[in-house]
C-alpha cells in the first residue's frame, strides 16, 4: 500500500451488522475511510459513487442478487486494480474460483491479518 492509510478507502460488505460494524471501526481506527454495505447491490452502488475505494472485503454468504464470490468477480472485471479480500465461515472456495489476485480468509479471522494483507497490496 502506498501513501498514508488515511488516503485509502475500503468497502466492507457483510450482511451481519455487528461483524460489519466491528470491521468498520477497526479500519477507521487505523486511519482508513470505510464504507459498509449489507449486500452486493448496496456495495455496487457505493463503488459506482466512490471511485477512491482501493479495497473490498466481502463475505461470501449474503442475501440479494449475488453472493460475495460473484461480487468479487464483478469488482475485478469493472475495477481491476481493486484489492479483493474474500471471507467465509462456511464456504472454502478453490483458488480457481476466486478472481485473479483475490485473497481468501476463513472466518473467524483476526482483522490484523487483513490489515497486513492490505499493507502488502
Amino acid at each position: 500500500m502506498t501513501g498514508p492509510a488515511s488516503r485509502k478507502s475500503i468497502l466492507v460488505v457483510e450482511d451481519e451488522p455487528f461483524v460489519r460494524d466491528d470491521l468498520v471501526d477497526f479500519f477507521e481506527d487505523r486511519g482508513f475511510i470505510v464504507y459498509g454495505a449489507g449486500d452486493a447491490d448496496e456495495a455496487i452502488r457505493i463503488l459506482d459513487q466512490q471511485q477512491s475505494i482501493f479495497a473490498v472485503l466481502t463475505d461470501i454468504e449474503m442475501p440479494g442478487s449475488m453472493d460475495g464470490l460473484r461480487l468479487a468477480h464483478y469488482v475485478r472485471e469493472r475495477h481491476p486494480p481493486t484489492v479483493l479480500l474474500v471471507a467465509s465461515g462456511v464456504v472454502r472456495p478453490e483458488p480457481a474460483d476466486l478472481p485473479t489476485n483475490a485473497h481468501f480468509f476463513a472466518k473467524p479471522f483476526n482483522p490484523r491479518v487483513l490489515l497486513q494483507q492490505l499493507r502488502q497490496s
